[in-house]
Order: structure tokens, then sequence, then C-alpha cells
């Protein structure tokens, strides 16, 4: 009997050391997997440059719902954490309680970039870049910008991740034309970019603006700028965009205060997609945000862009945005002030406007939230917009159109929308931070 004993613990040891082996084995093969992952991840910028056309053009998203999934889940256990004490902000804005909640934030500024939500969520800017800080507030040639200006900082082939070393006015003679992989990052300064020329985004990648105050914007050009520190050439009229996006992709444009410039705020076109446009002010404008070059480029179908935790504020007039053939995502924005419309659109654009807060302007002409450019008489009635969870205050009213059916909104759902009576709270910190 007590042998028999002996022999069945020797069985059950050998199977015990059996199955540690096994556990150890599968969990080296995970941390190499994992390190091979991160390799890849790590590739140069030249490898991410390469094929540029294609880089531009292959970002639409194939299953929009999984991201929603993905960042309500980080939501979610954002909130989580913060009951448990570990933040001490309580904004439900998950792109500032991602940041803001780190005391140490000034340190870790490339954190940054991984808190953006919807369809530029990746967009990294400059995070694998060195810091390039910006001394010289100057803008005396367009051409051969001096080291320390912002001009000669966009314009570099590596990335950076641009910071300001004081406060600053900067007037810009010509186009900022900015090159790939660039965080414009004003956090903890106060910085105008005003009474010149503004910012383009032209045929690159991986771009995020974050913090400026831009406003004032002329039409410039008619002139040579450099562009790269291997390239410089003619540059034609420019509209006097405050953020003009060409032809462009994965870009974040977050937290800024825009107003008055002599055409758009905010213009995407010419196949610019995963965009996300969150955080800002717009203020005092007629035409603020375009997406979408014409109803004949119909290129412009792959577009994607979420709009979200914005406040258009006083001033404004139209297109909140004015979008066209893409895939728009208004989700979460405080629409406090317009005179004409704050949706509108042309070519058969997909709009899913959820849980944002609409107040109507006193004048009993233009509650309609919605304005729809049609080439004849209810062709409208076919395209896809449709509004859940917002809030209409004041006579507005939404005219929705097109199929009911979620599916149909798939390729314009981007992130989980909070409830419109949050709207207050999530936007009470838009535009550039003090």
């Amino acid at each position: 009997m007590a042998a028999a004993l002996r022999l069945s613990c020797l069985c059950f040891l050998q199977l015990l050391i059996v199955i540690v082996l096994f556990i150890n084995t599968s969990a080296d093969n995970s941390i190499e997997q994992a390190e091979q992952f991160q390799s890849l991840s790590n590739s140069t910028m030249t490898n991410r440059l390469s094929g540029n056309d294609e880089l531009r053009h292959e970002h639409a998203e194939d299953d929009p719902e999984a991201i929603a999934s993905m960042v309500d889940m980080s939501i979610r256990n954002s909130t989580e954490r913060r009951k448990l004490g570990y933040f001490s902000c309580r904004t439900g804005n998950p792109i500032d309680d991602c940041w803001r909640c780190d005391r140490n934030w000034q340190r870790n500024r490339r954190r940054l970039a991984d808190c953006s939500i919807g369809f530029g969520r990746n967009a990294i800017g400059g995070r694998d870049g060195r810091f390039y800080v910006v001394t010289d507030s100057g803008d005396d040639d367009p051409v051969n910008p001096r080291p320390g200006t912002l001009r000669h900082a966009v314009i570099q082939d590596e990335p950076l991740w641009i910071v300001f070393k004081r406060d600053m006015h900067i007037t810009l003679k010509q186009e900022l034309i900015m090159n790939s992989f660039k965080t414009i990052d004003a956090r903890g300064v106060n910085v105008h970019i005003a009474n010149g020329a503004c910012i383009t985004i032209q045929f690159v990648t991986n771009i995020i603006i974050h913090g400026l105050h831009i406003h004032d914007c002329k039409p410039t050009g008619n002139a040579l700028v450099r562009s790269s520190p291997s390239h410089y050439g003619w540059r034609t009229m420019a509209d006097g965009d405050a953020i003009s996006i060409f032809g462009s992709s994965h870009i974040w444009v977050d937290h800024n205060s825009l107003s008055n410039c002599a055409d758009g705020l905010v213009d995407a076109i010419m196949g610019s997609t995963a965009i996300t446009i969150s955080n800002n002010y717009f203020t005092h404008h007629n035409e603020v945000i375009l997406l979408g070059h014409s109803d004949t480029y119909v290129r412009d179908k792959v577009m994607q862009v979420t709009i979200a935790f914005n406040h258009f504020g006083e001033g404004l007039i139209q297109r909140m945005p004015r979008c066209r053939h893409g895939y728009f995502h208004v989700v979460n924005n405080d629409y406090t002030h317009w005179e004409m419309y704050a949706i509108g659109g042309s070519a058969a654009p997909t709009i899913n406007s959820q849980g944002n807060r609409y107040l109507a302007p006193v004048n009993p002409f233009a509650k309609e939230v919605t304005k729809r450019v049609e080439p004849w008489e209810g062709s409208w009635r076919q395209w896809n917009w449709r509004s859940v969870g917002d809030l209409l205050l004041n006579g507005a009213y939404f005219t929705a159109s097109g199929r009911a059916a979620p599916g149909s909104y798939a390729r314009a759902s981007s992130l989980a929308a909070k409830s419109s009576s949050m709207v207050g709270m999530i936007t009470s910190n838009a535009g550039a931070l003090s």
C-alpha cells in the first residue's frame, strides 16, 4: 500500500514538471513573437514612405465597427480606473483623460500620439523622432529658413516632435509646407500663427497639430517656398486656409483655436483620409470646414473623417462641416452658433451624427441643422444621413435621409458616442489650452 502511494506521488510530481515546462515554453514563444512584432512596428521612416501614393490612399477602414468597440473599451477602462482613484481629472473626454491626468505630462509629451481616437487614431506625428525646440519666431526667408524657426523644423525629412521655447506670435510670409512625421505641440506656451500665411499639409502622412491659435490667415503665393531640405518650388496663390489638407493621410488636428481666415478654417480635399478633427474651438468665420474637393472628384470617396468634441462657437455661419462623397462621423460636438446651417453636403456623402448638442439660432428660417446641395430635386433622399442621440434645442431639427439600418453607417462610425447630456463637460476645454 505504501509503495503504491509513493508511486502515485511520483507520477503527480512528473505531471507538474511537464505542465511547468509547457507554460515556460509558451511564454518564451509569446515573448519572442512580441519582440518580432515590436521590431516590425519600429520600421524606419524610409520604409513607411515607400510607395507614397499607396500610403495616402489605402487607409480607408474596412471594419470601423471594430474601431468603435476598441475605443469604447478604452473609455470604459479609463472610467473604471478613475473610480479607483488613479486619476484626478474627470472630464469624460477620452483624449484629454489619456494625457492630462498624467501630472508629469510635460516630461511625457510624446504620449499624446497614443491618445487620438477616430479615423485619425494612427497619426503618430513625430513620436519616433527627437525633440526640436523652436526658439525663433521669424520667417524671413521661405526658401532658406533659419535653424530654430518653425519653418526650418517642419521641412526636415526625419520625424520630429516640435515644441516652443516661449510664447510666440508667428507671421508666415508664405505657406508653412509640412513634411511627413511631424508633431507641432504648443502645450504650455501661447503660440499664435496669424496675420499671414498658414499651414499646408500636402502629399504627406502622419501629422499632429496641437495647441495653436491660428487666425487671420491671408492668401499668399506666387513665390518660391521650401518643402524639404532638398526641394523648393514655385507656389501659386494659396486660398488663405488656416489648415489645408491636400492628398494626405493620418492627420490629427486637436485642441486648436481657429478663427477669421480668408477661406476655410480646416479644408481636407483631393483624396485625403484617416483624419480626426477634435477638441478645437471654432469662432468668427463663414465657411468653417470643407471635406471633399468637388462633386466630380470621385477619389474623395475614400475619405473618412471624425469630427469629435469640438465647440462651434460665436460668429459662425455655415460648413461645420460641408461634406462630399466620403464617410463622416460627427460625434459629441457642441454647436452653439450658426447663421445658415450646421452640416451640409453634396455628392451623396454618408453622415453619421451622434450625441451632439445643436442649439438653433433665433432666426426662424435657420433652425434646420442640415443642408443638401443636390443636382436635381429629391436626389438627396437616397443619401445616408442620420441623427442618433443628438440634443436638438431652440427648435433645431435634423432632416434624416437614406437607410435607417445601422450597417449603412459602418464606414462612417469611428468611436462610441457618449450621451449628448455630457457634451458641455466633454467640450468645456475645447481650443488651445492655457
